[in-house]
């Protein structure tokens, strides 16, 4: 949604406010950063999280700090980035960075009931590690009972991006000096198992 907390003050061709651009990339990053403040403190943590439709979920120890500072209504802005290349230009000036990103405005919901607070911990699972849910040994009791979930909405929320090349002046195109984009990715490489490990690698991280 377009809020003047969405809105960039520069830039602002840039953001998008539809679920079509913002849904990919948060189902694309692995972490999503947590901002708020505390007693005039401000704090940023970094964490896993899944997306539930136009909800994301983040969850932690019931004794964190952090999750206990804003499970009761604490405004707090979530952030996601993807970098997808470096830019290079002639001039220092020019050079930039081909990114998705995204910023959301929200309050933490705290999920009590327990089938979605179990449903949450499996998307968050399998955002990380494709399938890995269904192969772990079941979540106990004690183990659900000792974490929290948080639900936050996407009402609030906005994504921007770049992408192509650099935008030199005019008066530089011809200096000799290189110009262009050094892609980048995010890949996953092979698995090192633990030393106590005595089942084959899962076709799932393959």
């Amino acid at each position: 949604m377009k809020t003047p907390r969405t809105t960039p003050s520069r830039l602002a061709k840039r953001a998008r406010y539809d679920d079509k651009t913002i849904h990919p990339i948060l189902d694309e990053a692995l972490f999503c950063t947590v901002s708020y403040v505390m007693n005039g403190q401000p704090m940023a943590i970094p964490t896993a999280f899944a997306r539930n439709g136009d909800r994301i979920y983040i969850h932690g120890s019931v004794g964190s700090h952090f999750i206990r500072s804003i499970e009761n209504n604490v405004p707090v802005c979530i952030t996601v980035m993807l970098a997808d290349g470096l830019v290079l230009a002639k001039s220092a000036f020019h050079h930039s960075v081909n990114y998705r990103s995204v910023v959301v405005f929200a309050t933490a919901e705290k999920v009590v009931d327990e089938a979605e607070k179990m449903h949450a911990l499996a998307l968050i699972t399998d955002h990380l590690i494709p399938n890995r849910w269904a192969d772990l040994r079941p979540t106990t009791a004690s183990e659900l009972h000792k974490t929290t979930v948080l639900a936050f909405s996407l009402t609030e929320a906005s994504a921007k991006l770049r992408a192509g090349g650099p935008g030199d002046d005019p008066e530089d195109v011809d200096l000799p000096t290189w110009a262009g984009v050094i892609p980048l990715q995010t890949i996953r490489a092979t698995p090192i198992p633990a030393e106590y490990n005595t089942v084959e690698l899962p076709h799932y991280l393959m």
